[in-house]
Formats: structure tokens, sequence, C-alpha cells
């Protein structure tokens, strides 16, 4: 697999962590640790954009990040189980590997042209 696309993998990981961070940070430890996610995530974002299409590359990163926060949101805070909600998270990953099968890396160099 091609290493920018883990990129955007582990950015929308970091994603979750500052996601639940923002609703549920409650010391200056867990406000940190959802700062350094935060810097983290956006960091391999803009690695991953100077090879990816930035499109693509963002709705990977925010599609990926939208279902692990539902998943996370779920199973750790008791968020309440609805087959819908997963039917359309499904539906949502679904239509997120279909945009990183059908894009491949671009051969630039970084910068905007």
């Amino acid at each position: 697999m091609n290493k920018y696309w883990n990129m955007i993998f582990l950015a929308a990981a970091f994603e979750v962590g500052w996601v639940v961070g923002l609703s549920h940070a409650y010391n200056v430890f867990t406000w940190i640790l959802t700062g350094i996610c935060i810097y983290v995530s956006f960091h391999f974002l803009i690695m991953a954009s100077s090879r990816l299409p930035v499109g693509t590359a963002y709705a990977v990163f925010a599609g990926l990040g939208t279902a692990g926060t539902v998943i996370v949101e779920i199973f750790i805070f008791g968020e309440p189980f609805q087959l819908a909600k997963i039917l359309l998270i499904a539906l949502l990953v679904t239509g997120v590997f279909g945009l990183k099968t059908v894009t491949p890396a671009a051969e630039k160099k970084g910068g905007l042209g």
C-alpha cells in the first residue's frame, strides 16, 4: 500500500482522537493530548496531500474520521446504537475506499503545480 495513503489513515485515526477530545477533555492533560492529536492529524494530512489529490485525500480523511468517531462514541461513550446509523456509516466507508481505489498517487513533488 502506498505510504501516502497510510498517512491519510493515520491522520484519520488521530482525527478521531481530537474530535473525541474536544467533546470529552476534562483537565489540562487531556486538553494537551487533544492538541497533540490535532497537530499530528493535520501534519499527516498535509504530508499526504503533497502526493495525493487534495480533494480525494480530504474526503478519505473526513469520511474515515467521521466513521471512527461514531464507532468510538457508540462503543466507549454509550451513544445509542442505531442500525440506520451503522448502515449509513458503512455506506460512507464504502465510498471512501472506492475513492481510494480509483485515485492513483500523483507524480508531483509538493508545490502548487
